[in-house]
């Protein structure tokens, strides 16, 4: 019995993006198909590298087209494209090369935020994603310790080319003063260095750029959305009621700037003493999940208060590397994958609500049959 590729295509059109809740031959993720004789092959095209569900999905693809009649082997290349975002606005340039910009704010200073963006970078870039962070927090650097990177930047063609680190590209302006010197700067000079860290540097091809802003709703934060389009934010707490009221204040200003927020981290969430093993909530631990739910967002995950993850920001090495296997090597791990969820699912959402711009993406992507 010789096998058709309506009948493959059927067969995969019972598969379903578990996050998108439609098929994936509807989504255009299924790529040339080709058959010969039993042997059937085609290239699964997921929304990012940093997918979570890569694995779910090929088995069930492998399964669905390996019932039909008359095959008899099933090859599956798995690869990822980035969509961009559409800006609502219209009047924000998106960067060349990068598919999404990504903030990550807090209300208040102490919460563990540029601690929190490192490990998420590096995370993403370990999935094969490409990956850039930026230093937002011009007064207060403090990445490049974090990443143990201390040299400046080149420069090529009249940009700057952004030091690489763990996988990912990363600026700041750490790198450009020496170490102990303060900047002392007013609103419009932050201003000039983030356009110029967004426009003057060479980011290259990106799917993620992060940036680490300063804690607060400031000039940065302004600049930052003025400047560019960024498609979503991620604000991060701790469990107390203080750091909590100011990461509300946070989630205000990015929604009054057309900001989606794309969930909401718990860090320092509760501390396991390493000797007895207890469990001690320090903070109040899933306040910060409790307020997220309440308001309507989505709550990433919760990261638990170690020794080690301080010692590893302090070492330069994040702890997405240094300890993957510990609970909150493991918890930093799990809430990047959920944050490419968030962001894909934002993404391919944006793009269907446009019917022309979802049937030529569908039309382009699905194989004749």
């Amino acid at each position: 019995m010789s096998v058709r590729n309506d009948d493959i295509l059927q067969a995969l059109g019972t598969v379903q993006d578990p996050d998108l809740h439609r098929d994936l031959v509807s989504l255009g993720m299924i790529e040339d198909l080709a058959l010969d004789g039993g042997r059937v092959s085609f290239t699964l095209v997921l929304t990012t590298a940093a997918c979570p569900l890569k694995a779910e999905l090929e088995a069930q693809c492998r399964a669905a087209v390996g019932a039909v009649a008359g095959v008899t082997e099933v090859e599956i290349r798995t690869t990822s494209r980035m969509r961009k975002p559409k800006d609502p606005t219209a009047d924000r340039k998106a960067l060349p090369g990068v598919a999404q910009v990504i903030a990550i704010g807090a209300g208040k200073g102490g919460v563990g935020k540029s601690t929190v963006a490192a490990n998420l970078a590096v995370a993403l870039a370990q999935t094969g994603a490409r990956v850039g962070l930026l230093d937002g927090d011009i007064y207060g650097p403090n990445l490049p310790r974090m990443l143990g990177v201390h040299r400046q930047p080149s420069q090529r063609n009249n940009k700057i080319l952004p030091v690489e680190a763990w996988g990912l590209k990363f600026m700041s302006m750490g790198l450009l003063v020496e170490q102990g010197e303060a900047v002392v700067w007013r609103g419009p000079m932050l201003h000039g260095a983030i356009k110029s860290f967004l426009h003057d540097v060479d980011w290259g091809e990106l799917d993620y750029l992060l940036v680490d802003l300063p804690p607060g709703t400031g000039d940065v934060q302004l600049s930052l959305i003025q400047q560019t389009f960024v498609a979503g934010a991620v604000v991060v707490t701790t469990p107390s009621t203080v750091s909590i009221e100011d990461a509300v204040k946070a989630i205000a200003m990015f929604d009054k700037l057309s900001v989606p927020v794309l969930g909401v981290i718990e860090n320092m969430s509760y501390f396991t003493c390493p000797n007895c093993h207890t469990r001690h909530d320090i903070f109040n631990t899933g306040a910060g999940e409790a307020r997220a739910l309440a308001m309507g967002l989505t709550f990433l995950g919760a990261v638990p208060l170690h020794p080690d993850v301080r010692a590893a920001g302090d070492e330069g090495k994040p702890v997405v590397l240094s300890h993957p296997d510990s609970d909150y090597g493991r918890a930093l791990t799990r809430i990047a994958g959920h944050l490419a969820q968030r962001i894909s699912i934002q993404t391919v959402n944006q793009a269907l609500e446009t019917p022309d711009e979802a049937t030529v993406m569908i039309a382009k992507q699905r194989p004749a049959p």
